[in-house]
């Protein structure tokens, strides 16, 4: 993409922003590994009181990976960011983000956060070995939304991961995680 795209893009994403979206809380602010640290715990909280399918499944996973707020904006072309963490045994392990761009019948922003139960070592693995990890590819990841939850019980957890999106705010159809790029960060 030319300078004078990005340029653009950058411009009309800041002007579709709505103000909720852009409240002080937002990944992009993150400034401190306390913060991140802090606002993937109320997330996480959050989840956990929203659907006891995710308190479940994270009872039972190796570690969690918790974005707390992702902001996703776009026009034609769109992007998204956002700041999180791994724990594993309830402590911090890395901080990562979370990056992924598109292109074709877009317009609006929003911001949400999301949480991927790994359950294996390798897919912990896989996530602290990986230059990024682009979900979708590597570990098998399922996106629990209110059918697959239904269906699941700590017997039927065989994947490798289990993704639950939260907290959906904006002006802006459709959301999906798969392509977005998760890389290690340091703070």
């Amino acid at each position: 993409m030319s300078r004078v795209h990005t340029l653009l893009f950058l411009a009309l994403a800041a002007l579709a922003v709505p103000a909720s979206v852009l409240s002080p809380g937002a990944a992009y602010a993150a400034s401190s590994a306390q913060e991140i640290s802090r606002d993937a715990d109320a997330a996480l909280q959050k989840l956990y009181k929203a659907n006891d399918v995710a308190e479940k499944i994270g009872a039972q996973a190796t570690a969690i990976l918790i974005f707390p707020n992702i902001v996703k904006a776009g026009l034609i072309v769109g992007g998204s960011y956002g700041e999180g963490v791994l724990k594993q045994g309830g402590k911090v392990v890395n901080y990562y983000s979370s990056v992924s761009a598109s292109y074709g019948l877009q317009a609006g922003a929003q911001s949400y956060g999301y949480v991927v139960f790994l359950m294996n070592k390798k897919a912990v693995d896989y996530v602290n070995e990986s230059k990024g990890w682009e979900i979708g590819v590597g570990p098998t990841v399922v996106l629990v939304n209110e059918g697959v939850a239904k269906n699941l019980s700590s017997t039927t957890l065989q994947d490798d991961a289990y993704a639950f999106i939260f907290g959906q705010q904006g002006l802006m159809a459709g959301i999906s995680i798969e392509g977005s790029k998760v890389t290690k960060i340091k703070r």
